[in-house]
Parts: structure tokens; sequence; C-alpha cells
């Protein structure tokens, strides 16, 4: 194990710094590694097989860079490689690092949003194709009933900036009555994908004030706090210097302008 490790994060693209932002309001005492892989983002409509190779790629260039913990914050990877590189790849290659996603602990506390026990989940096709939330959920909450809508659109009106813009009006308002004419009783909506929080203000407008909307950002935040509570032996590596690196597969100019989208304030990232 190296001492003052970074704890990586990544994502295909812009949305895991929605997920970045919180973790670092809530543990800002360590050092941290951004990576997204913008060249060949977005993820969603790609391969399992594609995914996979993708990810453990940009996961294995985060080990390189000194990351012990590396989280994948997007839910495509989560979805689509996150089993595969804990079962496989860790145990024979990485036997001391760990790498951890964003729908185990979503799963985990679903159940605290919902009165109805009827749950919507947004999210690209890759995810809701792959069912991970319908099998995650119903590991913990049996009684629970997931109704999912794929948001094709989302993700390319977000990166482009177009997302407040009244052109987004049409593809909010088509997914959000698509998931709701599912079922009637649904009072809680999960956005699982890490881009969907800046859609937040036209779906408050869509959806009825009864539901509730759930961000993963803040959820993924305080499950690291936990994590690193009960893996001490991890935790103690950790640099404290309070440091931020940014990098993407893509062109750093692009990234910067498109990332102090989701992160809230300028960045300066650097090629991968």
């Amino acid at each position: 194990m190296q001492n003052s490790s970074p704890i990586g994060i990544f994502d295909s693209g812009y949305g895991g710094l929605t997920v970045f932002k919180s973790i670092a309001e809530q543990l800002p005492q360590y050092n941290y590694i951004y990576l997204g892989d913008n060249a060949r983002s977005p993820y969603g409509d790609h391969s399992f097989e594609t995914i996979y190779k993708y990810t453990l790629e940009c996961v294995e260039w985060l080990f390189d860079k000194g990351c012990n913990l590396v989280i994948l914050a997007c839910n495509t990877a989560s979805a689509k490689a996150l089993r595969t590189i804990q079962q496989k790849d860790l145990p024979t290659k990485y036997p001391g690092r760990r790498v951890l996603g964003v729908i185990r602990p979503t799963a985990e506390v679903i159940n605290t949003y919902t009165d109805t026990n009827k749950v919507g989940v947004m999210g690209t096709r890759g995810t809701v194709n792959s069912e991970s939330y319908l099998l995650e959920i119903k590991k913990f909450y049996p009684n629970i009933s997931v109704y999912q809508q794929s948001c094709p659109m989302w993700v390319p009106i977000i990166e482009n900036n177009e997302h407040l813009q009244n052109g987004a009006d049409f593809f909010v308002k088509e997914y959000c009555d698509a998931l709701l004419a599912q079922s009637k009783d649904i009072d809680c909506v999960l956005l699982a994908c890490t881009h969907y929080p800046l859609l937040l203000p036209k779906l408050k407008a869509v959806f009825p004030d009864y539901i509730n909307i759930l961000t993963q950002g803040d959820i993924v935040a305080k499950s690291l706090v936990n994590y690193l509570q009960r893996h001490p032996e991890m935790e103690m590596n950790l640099g404290r210097e309070k440091q931020k690196s940014f990098y993407t597969s893509g062109d750093p100019i692009v990234f910067d302008e498109h990332a102090s989208i989701f992160f809230g304030k300028k960045l300066a990232s650097l090629k991968m």
C-alpha cells in the first residue's frame, strides 16, 4: 500500500463531477484524482464487453497514479463493469486495492425515500438494460417495485449545455411522462445517471410535488465516509494535503469549459 495515496474518481465524462463535488465537501481532507474518459464517452449505448474494457483501462491508469481506492462515479460503468473488476481483476492482479460503485450505496437506502414502495429509475440505456437497480434493490427490499425509464437524449443535451434551455423541455417531459405512465403510485424517482442532477429545475417543474427526486452525490459520499470508518487500513494510507487533480482522455480545454457546470468552479485539467 502506498502512503499519501489519492482517492480515484472515475466517470465516462463529466457527470461524475457531481458525485466528486459531494465527496470533496464531506471529506475535504484527502487527495483526489478525477479521470473523465471524454474521448470515448458516452458509455450508455456500448456493450458490456466494451464498457468493461474501457473502465478497466481507466481504473488501471488511476492505480498507476497511486490510487489504492477508486470510485466509479458512473452508473453505466458501475452496472456493466464493476462486478467483473471486483471478482476477476482485483483478486488476481490488484489484491490490495479496491473499486467501489454508485449502485449498491443507493440501493441500500432507497427505502427511506418511498412510502408507496414504488420507485422510478431514470438512466442511460446501458444502466436500464443491465437491470442492476432492479436486482440490487430487490436484494435489500423485496417489497419495493422498480419501474425503469431510459433517457438517451439527456446526456447529449447536458454535455452541450442545453439542459436549461427551452429546447430541452420536450425530452424532459417525454421521459418523465413515460415513467409515470408505468405506475400512478411512484413517489420516488432516482436519477441513475450522474449527469441528471443538472436537470433538477426542469424535473421539479414536471414531476408532482409529492415525488422525491433522488440524486446520488450525497448518498455516495456518505457511503464512502462509512466505508473508510470500517476500513482503517485503507484510510490510514490516504494522502491529506487536500489536493485535487483532474484528467481527461479528451481535450483538456474542452473538458474545462464543460466541467465547471458540473463541479461548480473552474478547473484546470490535464491530458490523460
